[in-house]
């Protein structure tokens, strides 16, 4: 008969991804400089020492969230849209109410500010941000772009700088979303924006 594996051998493998839950949380709630890793560590439910034993310091506490919450659901996106063999007007229409859906699942919108905020003093956030989020995001759309390009679809035009015009008003509902909404800002439905924007954006770039 097997032995019945200890309860703390069988989670130990889950107290990273535990602790970047948790580390999300408080992030998104407090911002990088006011978050505290005692915090952090009683959320997830861990001792501060063990927070220690998968975690050098803060940054790497942010860099570990960024990889394992918020990048692997930009990811899926960029699978999905790429694998799709749709018009590239179809692939928008389905792409950007997707990304809305997504910042309501994960606070992307208050990490995206958390950065921008307090980028000047800790300029490891916004370096992990652009490499492991941002980056891949324009690539992809860019590359979605150029492809259409190719095909006769879309206009010319840097695929680069047609990216940035994609996703530059719904950057702003996020922020508006995080930022203004709570003091007094009137609402933004980010899905309704997505679904106005892709064709509004699409009367623009298609032949």
């Amino acid at each position: 008969m097997a032995l019945k594996q200890p309860k703390f051998q069988r989670r130990a493998e889950d107290r990273p991804r535990e602790i970047c839950s948790a580390a999300l949380d408080v992030f998104s709630e407090k911002g990088f400089a006011a978050a505290k890793l005692d915090e952090i560590a009683r959320r997830a439910g861990v001792s501060k020492g063990t927070l220690y034993l998968y975690f050098k310091d803060k940054e790497d506490l942010f860099r570990a969230v960024v990889r394992d919450t918020v990048a692997p659901n930009i990811d899926a996106v960029r699978e999905m849209v790429e694998a799709a063999d749709l018009p590239f007007a179809d692939i928008i229409r389905m792409f950007l109410p997707r990304f809305a859906a997504i910042t309501r699942q994960v606070p992307v919108g208050a990490v995206a500010k958390m950065v921008i905020g307090e980028s000047r003093n800790f300029p490891e956030l916004a370096k992990v941000w652009h490499d492991e989020v941002v980056t891949g995001a324009l690539g992809t759309i860019g590359g979605l772009i150029e492809r259409a390009q190719t095909k006769g679809e879309v206009r010319g035009g840097d695929p680069r700088l047609h990216a940035f015009t994609l996703m530059g008003p719904m950057l702003m509902g996020l922020l508006w979303r995080e930022t203004l909404q709570p003091a007094g800002g009137v609402p933004v439905d980010l899905e309704a924006l997505a679904k106005q924007h892709a064709e509004t954006v699409l009367a623009g770039l298609l032949k």
